[in-house]
């Protein structure tokens, strides 16, 4: 089975084609050029690569959040325009659980987390190769993501690029408990968005049109305008 992975929910960018398990072309990069202008030609670029063309995919695997608003929406509307021309599944896999499944090996606790500023995160927390979960996806404050976490004797790995902007208060908090993961491993990859897409049932066809970001959290121009729409309503 051949899929593609298309990973944009926050800065970093991937893409990757997967056939039976095996990857035969993958693009992980992160830079400042907006996903608009670098995904379809990474997508170009992998089906290059791998000598195909989309129509020779069985499925497809996309980030469905939470993360950046503009990112999510971009790779989810590239994926469901794609899925639907192509009539090949569309399967959304958890942003988070993505950059978890990069250090399914450790041990202890992996806590995966993106920046949702004013001291708040997305966040998750897993454990063991099988990413079981501790502490659901979620949006909320960074100081009771880390007092939650402190209640387990284990010790934590941290994961994210957006990890290093939290260090400091995260070795306040939890102090020897908190390890950090290499840099090597906080770009999310889509080949293990594919791995993790594959455990799970093939949606069907009649699933794409309906299939939508998973934010956890209004937009602040959203929020704003629903604030203000309340005030003028009561």
């Amino acid at each position: 089975m051949i899929w593609l992975g298309i990973e944009t929910s926050n800065k970093p960018l991937s893409v990757s084609i997967v056939r039976d398990g095996q990857v035969l072309a993958e693009i992980v990069q992160n830079t400042n050029m907006t996903h608009s202008v670098t995904c379809m030609p990474a997508i170009e670029e992998v089906f290059r690569k791998a000598n195909l063309t989309p129509v020779d995919i069985d499925a497809i695997a996309v980030s469905e959040g939470p993360g950046s608003y503009t990112g999510l929406r971009i790779g989810v509307t590239i994926a469901k325009t794609l899925a639907w021309t192509l009539r090949k599944p569309l399967a959304g896999v958890s942003s988070l659980k993505v950059l978890a499944s990069n250090a399914e090996l450790y041990k202890g606790i992996i806590c995966a987390l993106f920046d949702a500023r004013r001291k708040n995160v997305y966040a998750a927390a897993y454990r063991g190769m099988n990413l079981e979960t501790v502490i659901p996806e979620h949006h909320g404050s960074l100081e009771e993501l880390l007092q939650q976490l402190k209640e387990y004797n284990d010790q934590i790995l941290f994961v994210g690029m957006d990890v290093q902007k939290f260090k400091e208060d995260i070795q306040t908090v939890l102090g020897e408990q908190a390890k950090f993961a290499p840099s090597s491993l906080n770009l999310p990859r889509a080949s293990k968005l594919i791995e993790l897409a594959e455990k799970e049932p093939l949606p069907s066809l009649e699933t794409i049109h309906s299939f939508v970001p998973k934010y956890y959290r209004l937009a602040e121009a959203e929020a704003k305008w629903l604030e203000q729409h309340q005030k003028e309503q009561s």
